[in-house]
């Protein structure tokens, strides 16, 4: 019997596939749906259901050359008021097109870097919001922070706007992998916008650190790791390097050679991994960690664990409505994309259109397919009986799936039982693989994606 090696399992299973942070994915989205489709979503959603509220600033003012995100190099503040203005006219738009100001659950200030903005746009923002939507004492607020942005003003500033969660961007702290990917930011600096922020109210915070990046090996993404851990955050984002130059020409400015392999990868996130543990925190799902008190850790354990366009999340809300260039949207009916081009954005909304320039219209069978994949990206495992109980008769045709994903499976990845079927431990570093034996729409159209591990 030949003995296969780590290294031959891994560069077996390491082909492309997409994260499943959607299903379908967005290579699947068409210029088919647009406003007319999007409105007749919206008029649609019920008045008794809360949502979620993403917001897009595209702006930095530094270009990271790993970033993957949709993001403009600004050297001045000028380009922000006017795009927020859009934002904001954007905001009023969904409101009219519901019909009614709905209940918020979450909203959410990604980018780019939202931690560019000053005190009075924040605070119009926040007006905004508040005149458009309902808000309560458990909704939770969040934005993504670049330390680098900060001179410590704008503390008071998140204060004011009610932030409850910060995601604070680190990578790496080795200085030659920040040089490598053009992302220079000290432990210091670092520690001082934690204690900013804790001193701000706000109540939990997330680090976000890359392994797969340049230069990186196992003992610095460990010295970083034990950096990151003194800190104290709530949360650990711990996202594999996605290198996808072909669709991101900054990428094209890092050092391929440099680049660690799959084995190396997946070395280096088991070493992050058991860094955490040893520290108290829970893995959750294939790239997040967690403290025991902390709500992600709480939907996992009561298996409430759900997965949007920023991962993993205790988010329960059947909608999302994205707002600024390139974002996107989930509701019931389907997904929809706004404009990229900040530009087309602005001059759309200024026009009283909604900015869609794609999306997708689910069918019985994506919210079927949706429904396995985002159970093993959260859970490791789905049950027959319990799609049956959602999605009816349309079940049964898993049974063939399942078969055929367990005689793709020379490495003994899952199992299936009659009902349930899982992936075992030793596999679930490689969920993203196991989940696309259920991506039927992936078989439909070819499209390139990041490595699996």
């Amino acid at each position: 019997m030949k003995i296969i090696s780590e290294a031959d399992i891994v560069k077996r299973l390491s082909a492309p596939v997409p994260r499943y942070t959607s299903y379908p994915t967005a290579p699947h989205f068409h210029d088919g749906v647009g406003e007319g489709e999007y409105r007749n979503w919206l008029a649609k959603l019920p008045e008794d259901d809360g949502l979620s509220l993403y917001i897009h600033i595209p702006f930095c003012d530094r270009m990271c050359w790993f970033c993957g995100c949709h993001t403009k190099q600004i050297n001045r503040y000028d380009p922000i008021p006017p795009y927020l203005s859009a934002v904001r006219q954007e905001i009023a738009l969904l409101r009219d097109a519901i019909g009614f100001a709905p209940l918020l659950n979450r909203v959410h200030l990604g980018g780019g870097s939202p931690s560019m903005l000053k005190r009075g746009d924040l605070e119009r923002l926040r007006s905004t919001i508040d005149s458009n939507f309902q808000l309560h004492d458990a909704t939770e607020i969040s934005i993504e922070i670049d330390p680098s942005d900060l001179s410590g003003e704008e503390f008071e500033a998140y204060r004011a706007f009610g932030i409850t969660r910060a995601s604070i961007g680190v990578q790496d702290f080795d200085e030659r992998v920040q040089e490598a990917i053009n992302r220079p930011q000290t432990f210091m600096q670092t520690a001082a916008t934690v204690e900013g922020l804790r001193g701000a109210g706000v109540r939990s915070l997330n680090i976000d650190a890359l392994y797969g990046l340049p230069y990186q090996n196992e003992e610095t993404v460990s010295r970083s790791i034990e950096q990151v851990r003194t800190l104290d955050p709530d949360r650990v984002a711990l996202f594999g390097y996605a290198h996808v130059p072909w669709m991101k020409p900054n990428q094209k400015l890092i050092p391929e050679a440099a680049l660690p392999d799959a084995l190396e990868r997946v070395r280096q996130a088991r070493v992050a991994s058991d860094i955490l543990q040893d520290g108290g925190y829970l893995p959750i799902g294939m790239d997040h960690f967690a403290l025991p008190q902390d709500s992600l850790a709480i939907a996992a354990f009561e298996g409430r664990l759900r997965r949007n366009f920023q991962g993993y999340t205790d988010d329960p809300c059947a909608t999302l409505l994205g707002v600024g260039t390139s974002s996107i949207g989930r509701l019931p009916a389907g997904y929809v994309q706004n404009e990229t081009a900040t530009g087309n954005y602005v001059r759309t909304v200024a026009s009283g259109r909604l900015p869609v320039s794609r999306g997708i219209e689910l069918t019985a069978e994506d919210k079927l397919h949706a429904d396995i994949i985002e159970n093993l990206m959260c859970r490791y495992s789905f049950s027959l009986s319990s799609l049956r109980r959602a999605h009816g008769a349309l079940t049964e045709q898993v049974r063939t799936e399942i078969q055929d994903a367990l005689d793709a499976d020379p490495h003994d990845l899952a199992g299936f039982d009659g009902d349930t079927f899982w992936i075992h431990p030793h596999g679930h570093g490689f969920v993203r693989t196991v989940a696309s034996w259920f991506d039927t729409r992936m078989r439909q159209k070819a499209a390139r994606y990041s490595m699996a591990v």
